[in-house]
């Protein structure tokens, strides 16, 4: 067999559960699977936390954040931030413009500048502020272009006021969306003049 002497190492008992004189026989480890469950529990309780309380929560912010939101720009320059461009929030044209309505001047007033005309939006906002309505935002329309002029409103209650700024600023066609968070929105078309 071999040409090496026997040693102390050759004189291991013939019915020892281990496997040549160093090494021992270990089960295999296999790895925990706890933690990956504990983590995954809690994700999900996260998760259901969030989906159920946090909208509920939302409506509740503090006036000052309710004002800096209503000061923010609403309409985006998505395709669906104009409600010609969203087919599931179709607004429906008013017929000739009564003031069934009531209106409230401290209701806050959008101008956006859909025209292209330089300062069109500045001067129109201001024909709107010394009429005594309360300014939200004055800027450039964002949103998809314009045939022509209108007034958004959101809501039956903000229809009065939505008429009495088409008389102010002769526009007639007024849309009824709830597509904005300002409750009445006034989109300068072109050729206004």
């Amino acid at each position: 067999m071999t040409k090496f002497p026997r040693d102390e190492f050759d004189r291991v008992p013939q019915n020892s559960s281990r496997q040549g004189v160093h090494r021992v026989v270990t089960p295999a480890s296999r790895p925990a699977l706890w933690p990956v469950l504990v983590l995954g529990a809690l994700a999900l309780v996260v998760g259901l936390t969030a989906f159920l309380i946090l909208p509920k929560s939302a409506p509740t912010a503090a006036p000052s954040q309710q004002a800096a939101a209503s000061q923010q720009p609403t309409p985006s320059p998505s395709a669906s931030s104009t409600p010609s461009a969203s087919p599931s929030a179709t607004p429906t044209p008013s017929e000739t413009p009564t003031t069934s309505a009531a209106v409230d001047k401290t209701t806050p007033v959008a101008v956006y500048n859909g025209a292209g005309v330089s300062g069109l939006a500045s001067r129109v906002s201001t024909t709107v502020q010394n009429d005594g309505w309360a300014l939200s935002d004055v800027g450039n329309w964002q949103g998809t272009p314009q045939q022509a002029s209108a007034i958004f409103y959101n809501g039956p209650e903000q229809k009065g006021n939505a008429e009495a700024l088409g008389k102010l600023l002769g526009i007639t066609e007024l849309l009824d969306t709830a597509e904005y968070q300002v409750p009445v929105v006034v989109v300068l078309g072109p050729g206004y003049n």
